[in-house]
């Protein structure tokens, strides 16, 4: 059995700009992770919300996987790992708290 990827169209000035904002929200994620994580602060931070955007990104990144789309799962990969920490993070210290 041979398996066939189809072929890769050019990349778009579109494509472009949408990894530059995917990578750029990743890093601005950053902080609330570091003051969740350094700081133990909690407050105002919505477990029901992060939760949901985990859930999103599994979603999504199994999406793009059946795809076979990297510009949708690897992204997704990022998204996970940030919103568990932010998940893992409010269960923790809310219950530190």
């Amino acid at each position: 059995m041979i398996i066939s990827f189809p072929a890769v169209a050019a990349t778009t000035g579109l494509e472009r700009a949408l990894n530059v904002v995917s990578l750029f929200t990743l890093v601005m994620t950053v902080p609330q992770v570091l003051s969740i994580w350094i700081h133990h602060t909690v407050a105002g931070v919505s477990l029901l919300s992060w939760s949901s955007y985990l859930i999103a990104a599994v979603l999504w990144m199994i999406h793009g996987v059946r795809k076979r789309d990297r510009s949708i799962y690897l992204p997704c990969i990022g998204w996970i790992i940030l919103d568990l920490a932010i998940v893992i993070g409010l269960i923790a210290f809310r219950a530190a708290g």
